[in-house]
């Protein structure tokens, strides 16, 4: 979790768009922008020059698509780098996949209202990961339903994003990978505690574990790394 002010870059390629997210995003004491990029190969080098917590980026730009540069900024931040918010225009699931296979945070649409994004920027600095809770049933039903006959149908490549991972399930206790089991449902950490009957707190420290174990950024990665990886079969039924 930062301290002080929530350091925020801009990437946009449209100057109305930027100034009205930095007006949005001013009126917050605990937020400050620290940059504007006008398209994707400037953002990442001025991520690498501000250091900003969180980084908002469009897809369409010009040079270097959003998708891409979230692609790099993720790879030259590792753990402790930026965390990035799509926020677009088109509710496309291509984008979402692939903003989620760059290692992007959260996904949001422009259409929604300053108390999102303001909520969203606050989510992603605390080290949460944030989607829409229609965007989240959209990822997991990409695997909980059965692909059809053909290429194998997934949001992430192999060896992408979760590609690291791979081979580090033995190192969860039971515990651990119940919750994890817990997260490829989708519950919130609230709804983990009610049903493996643990306190909040708890749930929190396991979910952590789980992430740190695996080398995963957030929870929405470890929902596709638990069914790439068969920890959850698609289709069954999660209690």
């Amino acid at each position: 979790m930062t301290s002080g002010p929530i350091r925020i870059l801009l990437a946009d390629d449209q100057h109305l768009v930027r100034t009205g997210l930095r007006i949005i995003l001013e009126t917050e004491d605990d937020v400050e922008v620290v940059a504007e990029a006008v398209d994707g190969r400037q953002a990442v080098e001025l991520t690498a020059a501000h250091r900003p917590d969180v980084v908002l980026m469009d897809v369409e730009m010009p040079h270097l698509d959003g998708l891409e540069a979230t692609r790099r900024i993720v790879a030259d931040g590792g753990t402790d780098g930026p965390a990035v918010l799509i926020l677009t225009t088109f509710d496309r699931d291509d984008y979402l996949f692939a903003a989620l296979q760059a290692g992007a945070s959260g996904f949001l649409l422009k259409n929604g209202t300053p108390e999102d994004l303001i909520d969203a920027v606050r989510v992603l600095a605390r080290g949460d990961a944030l989607l829409a809770p229609q965007i989240t049933r959209r990822v997991i039903a990409a695997f909980a339903s059965p692909a059809p006959a053909g290429p194998a149908r997934t949001p992430t490549q192999r060896g992408g994003a979760v590609g690291p991972a791979r081979g580090r399930l033995s190192e969860l206790t039971e515990r651990e990978r119940e919750v994890l089991v817990q997260l490829a449902a989708g519950a919130s950490n609230g709804e983990i505690a009610q049903r493996m009957v643990l306190g909040e707190a708890t749930v929190k420290t396991h979910v952590s574990r789980v992430l740190m174990k695996l080398g995963l950024r957030d929870r929405t990665q470890a929902v596709i790394f638990a069914y790439e990886h068969g920890v959850v079969t698609p289709g069954a039924a999660v209690d």
